[in-house]
């Protein structure tokens, strides 16, 4: 069916977007933001997290899409998994991460060369770590985007035989405040120029404030999934 697919395309952009601005989605979206937002001094890091962050969320849309329009049977039961079990482990993943962002956990067991070389590791791959959190993120459905996905996304995306394309406009649209954020980052990098090469307590800062938002978002997802008491 390929006569209703330019709605569907329209409709799974704005369903996309209207889950990023949920409340639980839009708590991974700052979390996000904030995480990307510490390599203000390379645009092109800047951008390359924010790129890899939209692929991550996506992908793991087009993963399920897939499998779900093919067998329509399995989405309650995968819904209810992800629910249940997800946004239990994320609560803590952030709260951990959050800790080690802001210093309260260190790994100098074998003195400062250690540290140096396992800060030296993750800056590596730091920029590949927007993948990983795209990924995560998305995994980490809420009963309102879970409904939005699971209710209004994939029947639509049966209704119109598309198993790949409206699946990735959802997802992109998920994570198109963190995209938007990233690029405006990049060219406000460049309108400055090289002054943020200066800035050498930006990352300081930064760390510490990304580091604080992970703890309470991770505590906000501690009190309504694994405590339920929000």
């Amino acid at each position: 069916m390929t006569d209703g697919l330019p709605f569907g395309i329209a409709s799974a952009a704005w369903l996309g977007i209207l889950t990023s601005i949920s409340p639980c989605p839009l708590a991974t979206n700052i979390a996000a933001i904030s995480f990307i937002g510490r390599r203000i001094g390379s645009p092109r890091a800047v951008l390359a997290t924010g790129l890899l962050y939209t692929f991550g969320r996506t992908l793991v849309y087009v993963v399920l899409g897939t499998l779900l329009v093919s067998s329509l049977l399995s989405a309650p039961a995968v819904s209810h998994l992800l629910q249940k079990y997800m946004n239990k482990l994320l609560g803590p993943i952030l709260i951990l991460v959050g800790m080690v962002l802001v210093g309260l956990i260190q790994f100098n067991t074998r003195g400062p060369r250690l540290g140096e070389k396992v800060g030296e590791r993750i800056d590596t791959w730091g920029v590949w770590s927007g993948l990983a959190l795209g990924i995560v993120f998305a995994l980490s459905f809420c009963p309102g985007s879970a409904a939005l996905f699971f209710g209004s996304l994939v029947p639509l995306a049966v209704k119109c035989e598309s198993r790949l394309l409206l699946p990735v406009v959802y997802g992109a649209g998920t994570a198109l405040p963190v995209l938007v954020f990233a690029i405006l980052i990049v060219v406000g990098a460049r309108a400055v120029g090289q002054a943020f090469n200066r800035i050498t307590q930006f990352e300081f800062w930064a760390r510490r404030i990304t580091g604080a938002l992970f703890i309470t978002i991770g505590i906000y997802y501690c009190l309504a999934f694994i405590f339920r008491v929000l």
